[in-house]
């Protein structure tokens, strides 16, 4: 099976006057802003990171409830963050690293199989296999 999703952007003027828009297939988004400003100033608007980090913590979170489904397991609440983080490297900018925190409350869990699936879920989905980042994991359940 090979599924395709299309996001796409637009822009307009100069990398630091200039303004953006982000959509997506489904219409989460639509022409929703983004700009220089919103990536490095931290003002209002939308950045690539932080779509990363949204999607990493939405795949982790989808790749770990097949795992505990797998285990016998079905959690009652996952919150999953992820931290894109976009450094200053040698030739410009890079993403250097996601870092994924997890509170999970999992009735019947033990801490040794939450260890091994939430292992698991970080090293198999499929966002994580795309960064070439250094992908972190902070697990805890509740």
């Amino acid at each position: 099976m090979k599924i395709v999703r299309t996001g796409s952007a637009g822009w307009e003027g100069g990398v630091k006057d200039g303004k953006g828009t982000i959509s997506t297939e489904s219409g989460a988004l639509s022409d929703y802003p983004y700009g220089f400003a919103s990536r490095f100033e931290g003002q209002p608007g939308s950045n690539p990171e932080e779509l990363i980090g949204a999607a990493h913590a939405a795949c982790f979170q989808m790749a770990l409830t097949l795992g505990l489904q797998q285990a016998g397991l079905r959690a009652d609440r996952l919150d999953t963050s992820a931290k894109v983080t976009l450094e200053q490297v040698e030739g410009g900018y890079a993403i250097t690293a996601s870092h994924l925190t997890l509170k999970a409350q999992i009735p019947g869990a033990d801490q040794a199989t939450f260890e091994a699936v939430t292992a698991a879920a970080k090293a198999g989905c499929p966002v994580s296999k795309l960064l070439k980042a250094d992908v972190s994991l902070d697990a805890e359940l509740i």
